[in-house]
């Protein structure tokens, strides 16, 4: 018999994973207590077993796929001073909103006792969205250090505008998703004000 917490981590993963699969295929109002148990293929009562109510669980939930973007984060680090700035943006800024990103934005904002509940862990911003704006920053810093973005560039800033964006690229959750041309486009015009003066994108 597996121990307690493996048995713990594995229920909450089954769970975690079937709350995704509902957000990313019928929006955040159909992510429902039954229609949870039913996608996981478990009993209406493992869910109250492992979680104080419903909004429990969507905190915790939330706060497990944040936690996600944390290799993310390293990964894209390591990519500074290679490839080109334009690129490895695209790149990541697709990656990260053909998650559950989008969805869990919009979960937040439809549950109001959701919100309440994630207010210690996010004073301020929303979750998910503030979390890549800093994975962002946090690299166009290591690329103006280097030398490939302007030097008086306001990275933050710069990072919000990328994030606010591409997140309205793929706001209509029933509409067809961008291309990856079109974050590229978007991205490239973002941070043609951050470019070198007399250099081209690098």
């Amino acid at each position: 018999m597996a121990p307690t917490g493996v048995a713990l981590r594995d229920i909450r993963e089954q769970l975690f994973d079937a709350a995704e699969r509902i957000l990313l295929r019928d929006g955040p109002s159909a992510l429902t207590s039954r229609a949870l148990t039913a996608e996981a293929g478990v009993a209406k009562g493992v869910l109250h077993r492992h979680f104080a109510d419903f909004d429990d669980f969507l905190a915790a939930f939330v706060l497990d796929r944040i936690g996600r973007l944390d290799p993310q984060a390293a990964a894209l680090l390591e990519t500074a001073g290679t490839n080109t700035v334009d690129a490895n943006l695209t790149a990541a800024l697709t990656g990260l909103f053909r998650s559950a990103a989008v969805a869990i934005v919009a979960l937040v904002s439809y549950r109001d006792e959701l919100r309440a509940r994630l207010r210690d862990a996010w004073p301020a911003g929303v979750p998910v969205l503030t979390d890549a704006a800093i994975m962002i920053g946090r690299y166009l810093a290591a690329e103006r250090e280097l030398g490939r973005l302007a030097s008086d560039v306001d990275t933050d800033t710069l990072a919000a505008m990328l994030i606010g964006t591409v997140h309205l690229l793929h706001a209509d959750r029933t509409g067809t998703p961008p291309t990856t041309e079109a974050v590229h486009r978007a991205v490239t015009a973002v941070l043609t004000g951050a470019v070198r003066p007399g250099r081209r994108l690098p």
